[in-house]
């Protein structure tokens, strides 16, 4: 069976690369071909990882979160070149009057952090932290630079989606994507699936620290890896990215009822590996049904690429997609377009070859270069090339 040495890498991540739980997806050719899941859904190993538990897969939400948004457009109610104001008339404050949707989509905008410092339980109060961002000045001139925007992001397209869309992003996802697709995804997770949900499990070198702080190997967690910004950065900039509102990183929050409860588009996205898989998928064989093909082909071209002004390293995105790069590829193949997520998880889409993958899982550090995803990506890749 030449999907075999999938299962085989998945083996050797819970035997030799530290693998709480987790499950993998890969479809090809429009065929599911892999789907396999592995593990323990809790810290302690009472529970078994099943075909339908769930998972916060953390910034693997973005590339969800302006999905909808893009669908927006394909429907006329949005367009990635007028300004943000036009929807949003508040957001105009502070010299923003011609920051654009695509400047958004692909980190250019320069809010990628709230200044002022916000209070515990910020984090769940959607007005108080989109209120905050219309009010907030830019950190760079809006196009003259990218840099990450860590937890803004989600807010910020997320009010997009509702004021062009007519309602929260949630509901959005669950009407216009999750169910049309039949892919479990959402944003939190209501109680009767609350069950089902995989406990998080932040590496203990990483999530046993006091203070958390930026991890710059990561670029997608705080976790207690205490480094200096890199020549360049602003780390004021930085730390407000990661830090603010208080407990948007997950640390200490990512299991709690609140985060589950709420609605946190770039890192609160649950969901498990077959309906990551199935939205990429459905991205390469039924595009039109999904998103107009022209602007899921502007949205897949390098919009920004070079050094992050916030994570002080190279990154590369298209309109709300992270695009392959050397330093951290989506499979071997120019073109692919998906997202990581703190800790490890990704999903991507190879429109070369094809391909849909999609791995999730629940133990998870600082990790920019994740050993575990790496590993399954290579052996999927392998095995397509032995199935042809």
């Amino acid at each position: 069976m030449a999907f075999g040495a999938v299962r085989e890498a998945l083996r050797e991540n819970m035997t030799q690369r530290g693998e709480l739980g987790a499950a993998v997806a890969v479809i090809a050719g429009g065929r599911a071909v892999v789907d396999l899941w592995c593990g323990w859904a809790d810290e302690a190993r009472s529970r078994p990882w099943r075909r339908d538990t769930l998972v916060n897969v953390f910034s693997v939400g973005k590339a969800v979160t302006a999905l909808c948004s893009l669908m927006l457009v394909s429907r006329g109610l949005l367009d990635l070149d007028e300004p943000v104001c036009a929807r949003w008339r508040e957001f105009a404050a502070a010299g923003k009057d011609e920051v654009t949707v695509g400047q958004v989509l692909s980190h250019q905008a320069g809010l990628a952090a709230i200044g002022r410092e916000l209070p515990e339980g910020a984090l769940y109060d959607w007005r108080a932290v989109t209120g905050a961002l219309a009010e907030q000045e830019p950190w760079w001139t809006p196009g003259s630079g990218h840099g990450y925007h860590v937890h803004t992001f989600g807010f910020l397209v997320g009010e997009l989606v509702r004021r062009a869309g007519g309602v929260p992003i949630g509901e959005f996802l669950s009407s216009e994507l999750a169910g049309p697709l039949d892919a479990e995804v959402s944003f939190g997770l209501a109680p009767a699936h609350r069950p089902r949900r995989a406990e998080y499990v932040f590496d203990p070198a990483v999530g046993s620290r006091l203070s958390p702080r930026v991890s710059e190997s990561s670029g997608e967690l705080a976790g207690g890896e205490e480094v200096a910004p890199r020549a360049g950065v602003d780390a004021r900039l930085r730390e407000r990215a990661y830090l603010n509102p208080p407990g948007a990183t997950g640390l200490g929050t990512v299991n709690t009822p609140a985060w589950q409860d709420a609605e946190l588009p770039s890192a609160n996205l649950h969901a498990d590996a077959r309906s990551i898989a199935r939205i990429y998928d459905a991205l390469l064989h039924e595009t039109q049904a999904i998103v107009d093909r022209d602007v899921l082909r502007r949205a897949t071209l390098e919009a920004s690429a070079g050094d992050d002004l916030v994570l002080g390293r190279p990154s590369r995105f298209g309109l709300g997609f992270q695009l392959t790069m050397p330093e951290r590829p989506l499979g071997p193949n120019e073109g692919s377009f998906g997202h990581f997520g703190a800790g490890g998880s990704v999903g991507f889409a190879d429109p070369q070859a094809r391909v849909a993958f999609a791995y999730v899982m629940n133990r998870g550090g600082a990790q920019w270069q994740d050993p575990r995803n790496r590993a399954l990506i290579d052996a999927a890749y392998r095995a397509l090339g032995e199935a042809c």
